[in-house]
């Protein structure tokens, strides 16, 4: 019952000064809107990078060979499926060549793979089918190609079964991939074709069947660790050291952007945390003022039995609810500016609730931090010397 009268006097107080209130609350408004929008930014382009990065595929593991010796044939590849850690194996020959479509032609990077290397990379076919065994082992030409080379050369998603000219060379398209996001094409060519190994060795400098240069490795329950650190003992037991191979575990690339999304956010909330601490100054400062003008109302309380724990707890809920109240306008100011960004944009950005919560609970505990003082001051004061204030 105390509780609900002085949040009632709270809000008339706050009422009664309309102006004053708002400005008092503009730095807490100010922080909030800092803080909320800031922190979701960064989540939601951090999560728009990651979702790219997984198109091309997280859960693996990538080893390129600069020895110049040709160390990967497809016996050794054979050899290292055996590896306990090791889960599906994938040998790639890739070469730049240009496309010609009935209606344009382009540039793009050809894979020669196996069909272990759609389950590796998460790779999605939205027509057709990916390149399997018999593929390889008769060496045909036949290719998979991304939906913007559909679209762009051919005119249309759906082109399984039409023809694909690669350097000059007919290819049957029997396979479409999903469309990838507008980051993840900036992040890869925008066209990319898959064809058998076997047919690739024909058309590239940079390979062949006993010299493969890149292979991709994908872990036993998707721990692409184990199996870098297998790769490394295997490679070193062979060839003396690893120091001619390129070894990548493409999970670090999701690890790395946690960390930066972490030291962001923490840095950008410190930027708005100090903006909603010079809020708390000005609610301090305005709840000293209000301390200061109703003196004879707190010794009048004070004569006839309002003990000073009552007072205390009046003017904190005060201080408590200016605060809060700010903050709740910082959240819909907050909303509101996102939607700007996503409209703009042409983004989908959300408000991030844990962030939201922390905003809510920063925001009430600067209101008591700031407010206590001034409620101390005024619980502290004597009856006969607040009623005799002029």
């Amino acid at each position: 019952m105390i509780v609900f009268q002085s949040m009632k006097m709270a809000f008339s107080s706050i009422k009664s000064k309309k102006l004053r209130s708002f400005l008092t609350m503009l730095g807490i408004i100010i922080g909030v809107f800092a803080l909320v929008v800031l922190v979701s930014l960064v989540s939601g382009a951090t999560g728009s990078i990651k979702s790219a990065i997984d198109e091309i595929g997280t859960d693996m593991v990538i080893v390129d060979d600069e020895t110049g010796r040709g160390v990967f044939s497809m016996e050794y590849l054979d050899e290292l499926r055996e590896l306990p850690s090791v889960d599906q194996v994938a040998p790639v020959v890739y070469t730049v060549d240009r496309l010609y479509g009935p209606h344009e032609e382009g540039i793009s990077i050809v894979y020669g793979t196996t069909m272990e290397l759609m389950s590796i990379q998460g790779l999605k076919v939205e027509y057709g089918r990916f390149i399997m065994k018999p593929d390889v082992d008769n060496h045909t030409n036949v290719v998979v190609i991304s939906n913007a080379t559909a679209v762009d050369l051919l005119g249309r998603e759906n082109v399984v079964g039409e023809t694909l000219s690669i350097g000059g060379r007919p290819y049957r398209i029997i396979g479409v991939l999903k469309q990838s996001s507008a980051l993840a094409n900036l992040i890869m060519y925008k066209y990319q074709v898959y064809i058998p190994i076997t047919s690739a060795v024909r058309i590239s400098d940079s390979g062949s069947l006993s010299a493969i240069p890149e292979v991709c490795f994908s872990g036993v329950d998707g721990d692409t660790s184990a199996v870098q650190l297998e790769l490394e003992e295997e490679l070193t037991n062979k060839f003396g050291s690893t120091d001619e191979f390129y070894i990548f575990n493409q999970s670090e690339i999701s690890s790395a952007m946690d960390k930066i999304t972490a030291a962001l956010s923490l840095l950008l909330g410190g930027i708005a945390a100090i903006s909603l601490l010079v809020g708390g100054i000005g609610i301090m400062n305005i709840m000293l003022v209000s301390v200061t003008e109703r003196t004879r109302e707190i010794g009048i309380r004070k004569a006839i039995g309002a003990r000073p724990s009552i007072i205390l707890l009046q003017f904190l809920i005060e201080a408590m609810t200016l605060s809060l109240i700010g903050c709740i306008i910082g959240l819909i100011l907050s909303w509101l500016g996102i939607q700007v960004v996503n409209i703009i944009g042409n983004v989908d950005f959300s408000i991030s609730i844990p962030v939201a919560m922390v905003a809510v609970i920063f925001s009430s505990g600067v209101g008591i931090l700031f407010g206590l003082y001034p409620a101390k001051k005024a619980a502290a004061m004597k009856p006969i010397d607040a009623l005799r204030y002029n």
